[in-house]
């Protein structure tokens, strides 16, 4: 028994270690240079296994990696889904498992591939790594959480060059270094196995991996220190911190309402030329619950300034009229972002494009009819489809709703042709204190990057804050605080290379995965 728990700890424990201390590399923790080597003792490990032996160190590499980073979704499912906390942990780790289905193909791509030439583990690991984290970005309405290149989102000299590939490209870097290392290891191996093994290949792909690292931040410190151009705009976000089972309780409406009011007034002495709410931020329908809109209306009138706030709306009010408090069609309801101008009149409305699925609808509901939702909420909303921006007098913007800030080619749409900065407004209330809000948090700042804007953000319980068009985090609010905060943000009218292309990099790393692919079959 022990001989076979110790063949088994072998064959898959370095798998387990990396997936571990990748947990290490993402907020809260931080430990973002630990990234740079955390895939070595999976990517060795891999020589000379078997495909279903590579298979499952991959699947269970994955598992801590994961659920490590994405333990938290269990707080809403469990606190705010009535889903008690061992069903919503199980929840969590089915996703989990779907996710490790991505790692444990890229653990049989790679040993598959790494017997079978003589291409150094620095450019096989690379190309194969940010393939699959571009397709787990869109397969399945997509969830690029986690992926690599976002422990790296404080090392801003390495993750300038971001506007050219976008977050994959940061991706390869950080597995490419893995590769070098791992090779170190594996050179000895291939070399055992095959005494005539060159190391020419291995050489050369090292020495320009250093070269390009060495161009990586040369760049970056170019990006850093040049001037581009731009003007300052004062914007205040506002923080209401208010209770998730609050929110929608016709009891603490007016109370929820004059919260967002009294911050704003505050806000107002500063004398922003935009005042930002989060996502839902009224507890009401605007434009269908007409006392309570013509009230914000005629307040934000006495604000003199634009006010963007997240809101739900009914798009086709019932026969009975706009007064009526009728029941609604839920299948009607839209999580939209409206900006009203200095004198009150709505002059942007945006709805929001990527959906929460199992969240705020139920994917495939014909098919799943007994699926319902996993988190309490007022009903399934229906997707916007229009890529717009808001104009104002001092510049044009785009809002990203929740975690709409996550996917790099939904984004980089809204600034193909132009644009000054952006908005992210949202309610992490559902995570509460886990690093649900910090990791949300960090992946806003490659948007900033890959599109050269700055970010404004704004969130219900936290954290909001802003970003420069750099990546740098110029101001955070800590997490649970009622309050408002102003800051002169520099806006940049640069049109960067990824939001003029998109991901051509990601589509080169596919043809050369295809390539690669087709190698082996003919082997």
């Amino acid at each position: 028994m022990r001989t076979f728990i110790t063949d088994k700890f072998l064959l898959f424990g370095p798998a387990v270690l990396s997936g571990i201390l990748l947990v290490f590399c993402f907020p809260k923790f931080n430990l973002f240079p630990l990234a740079w080597i955390a895939l070595t003792p999976f990517l060795v490990s891999l020589l000379n296994k078997k495909p279903s032996e590579a298979f499952r160190a991959g699947f269970f590499m994955g598992i801590p990696y994961f659920f490590g980073t994405l333990y938290w979704i269990y707080h809403s499912i469990n606190h705010y889904g009535n889903i008690p906390f061992i069903p919503s942990l199980a929840i969590v780790f089915l996703l989990c498992m779907y996710l490790s289905l991505y790692t444990g193909v890229f653990a049989v791509l790679f040993s598959l591939k790494i017997v079978s030439t003589r291409l150094p583990a620095l450019f096989i690991a690379p190309v194969l790594w940010v393939t699959l984290e571009f397709i787990r970005s869109y397969a399945l309405t997509g969830f690029p959480w986690s992926s690599i290149g976002y422990s790296q989102y404080r090392f801003l000299h390495a993750i300038q060059f971001a506007d050219i590939t976008g977050i994959y490209g940061v991706s390869f870097l950080v597995v490419a270094v893995n590769g070098a290392v791992a090779d170190f290891f594996i050179i000895k191996k291939r070399l055992r196995a095959m005494p005539l093994f060159s190391l020419s290949q291995t050489i050369t792909g090292a020495l320009l991996l250093f070269v390009f690292i060495i161009a990586v931040f040369i760049y970056g410190f170019w990006r850093l220190t040049e001037n581009r151009p731009g003007k300052p705009i004062r914007v205040s976000v506002i923080q209401g911190n208010i209770e998730q089972d609050r929110k929608w309780n016709i009891a603490y409406q007016r109370e929820v309402f004059d919260t967002y009011k009294d911050l704003s007034l505050t806000a107002s002495t500063m004398s922003p030329s935009l005042i930002v709410w989060p996502e839902t931020a009224v507890p009401f329908y605007f434009n269908y619950d007409m006392a309570f809109t013509q009230e914000l209306i005629d307040f934000q009138q006495t604000l003199k300034t634009y006010l963007l706030f997240g809101s739900i709306l009914i798009k086709e009010p019932p026969a009975t009229g706009r007064h009526s408090t009728a029941p609604f069609d839920k299948n009607l309801l839209t999580n939209s972002a409206v900006l009203l101008e200095p004198g009150g009149k709505p002059s942007f409305i945006y709805d929001k494009i990527h959906l929460v699925p199992f969240g705020e609808y139920v994917p495939l509901r014909k098919v799943l009819f007994f699926v319902n939702k996993l988190v309490v909420g007022i009903g399934d909303y229906v997707p916007g489809e229009h890529y717009i921006r808001a104009a104002t007098s001092y510049g044009s913007f785009g809002v990203f709703i929740c975690y709409e800030i996550i996917f790099p080619g939904l984004v980089r749409k809204f600034y193909s042709r132009g644009g000054d900065f952006m908005v992210t407004i949202t309610n992490d209330a559902w995570f509460g204190n886990t690093a649900g809000p910090y990791q949300h948090f960090s992946m806003a700042v490659f948007r900033a990057v890959e599109t050269r804007k700055p970010v404004i953000r704004a969130a219900n319980t936290g954290i909001s804050g802003f970003i420069d068009s750099n990546g740098k985090i110029l101001r955070t609010t800590p997490l649970f605080q009622k309050t408002a905060m102003t800051l002169d943000v520099m806006t940049d009218a640069k049109r960067s290379f990824y939001s003029r292309y998109g991901d051509l990099f990601s589509y080169l790393c596919i043809v050369i995965t295809v390539l690669l692919l087709i190698n082996v079959s003919r082997r």
